[in-house]
């Protein structure tokens, strides 16, 4: 039995997001904080929900572990991020490891009652990254900020973004499986075929078709059975 489509495409979907979500989480650039007063005008800092880097562009010098003076990192939706980015991480592993035990790998067909809970997982895995990522855009450009400085998004945020909506979509396509259970659960059951006629006929089966047509001359083996298809 071939895999289905929809589950080809939650597992290539799910990874993929699984490694951007990954890279979002971890890289401190959700936000890009550039012509600072006071500063070089070369001078980026890059604002994660962990760390805050400082970047001379010009000697591409780069500097992480900078002190948060504004209390950036107290603000409610770095706080939400720094809790929700890592536990969608957990659950999108979780995810997989359920969606390989359904989607067939050793098994000669695929469990679809599995790979429909997987999906429902990633779902969710999916949606726990996205909520910070939205509460983080909306409240960029609120978030502490050295005055007349110019804010932008970084590619933290983005990578963000784009992991959790694959992951909302590999959780969707492999939830479509329930489909497929639901069908297998209505399909009715055929009876098992009877054997007894095979079996009659396998007793008294011809090695050749003369021996058929010599029982015909002499009218002996029809009176006892009829000949069978596989006789002839």
């Amino acid at each position: 039995m071939r895999t289905p489509t929809e589950m080809i495409v939650g597992l290539v979907l799910c990874p993929c997001g699984l490694l951007l979500t990954l890279t979002g989480t971890l890289a401190p650039s959700w936000r890009q904080v550039s012509r600072v007063p006071d500063q070089p005008i070369d001078v980026v800092w890059e604002q994660g929900i962990w760390d805050i880097c400082r970047e001379q562009q010009s000697t591409h010098d780069r500097l992480c572990g900078q002190a948060d003076t504004l209390g950036y990192f107290e603000q409610v939706a770095v706080r939400v991020a720094q809790g929700l980015m890592p536990s969608s991480l957990v659950v999108t592993v979780v995810g997989l490891v359920v969606a390989a035990l359904g989607v067939r790998c050793w098994q000669p067909e695929p469990r679809h009652l599995v790979a429909g809970v997987s999906g429902l997982v990633l779902l969710l895995s999916g949606l726990m990254s996205l909520v910070p990522s939205s509460w983080y855009t909306q409240e960029l450009w609120a978030l502490p900020a050295t005055p007349g400085s110019t804010l932008t998004v970084g590619y933290s945020l983005v990578l963000s973004y784009l992991g959790s909506c694959l992951e909302i979509l590999g959780g969707l396509a492999l939830a479509l499986s329930f489909h497929h259970c639901c069908k297998e659960r209505r399909a009715p059951k055929l009876p098992p075929t009877p054997v007894t006629e095979a079996a009659s006929c396998s007793s008294g089966a011809y090695n050749n078709p003369w021996d058929v047509l010599e029982d015909e001359q002499d009218g002996q083996h029809w009176q006892s059975s009829p000949p069978c298809d596989s006789d002839l």
